[in-house]
């Protein structure tokens, strides 16, 4: 048995872009930007959505949006989703990158909400 929940709307954006982006997503979502500590590439967006963490990812690649899914066992919460129909594309540190059915990116990361946030929102799986 395990726990996941959907937890993080991220914006990839090229990393030439991403100073703009968080400029106008802070202001059309009327909340202050914060550069997530220790993750550099990471732009915070608190606020946004309560609940969920929003942030503006930098990436070397196209811009896009992608989905994280939170839980408190990787392994078993991505082979449910490989279950049901995604395909394991990388890895990075202890987190999981698919392809889903329709051509969208989702990442299985470990729990990193508070424990409340996590035990009201999340769904429990066999």
């Amino acid at each position: 048995m395990h726990r996941s929940r959907f937890s993080t709307l991220l914006i990839d954006v090229p990393r030439d872009e991403a100073p703009a982006a968080t400029s106008f997503w802070s202001a059309t979502l009327g909340v202050l930007a914060r550069p997530v500590p220790n993750e550099e590439q990471f732009t915070g967006l608190p606020g946004s959505f309560p609940g969920l963490v929003m942030a503006i990812q930098a990436v070397g690649d196209q811009a896009r949006y992608h989905l994280d899914i939170e839980t408190d066992d990787v392994d078993a919460e991505t082979a449910r989703l490989v279950g049901l129909g995604a395909v394991e594309i990388s890895r990075w540190l202890d987190c999981r990158t698919l392809r889903v059915p329709g051509g969208h990116l989702l990442c299985v990361i470990p729990q990193h909400s508070d424990p409340e946030t996590f035990e009201k929102y999340s769904q429990v799986w066999d």
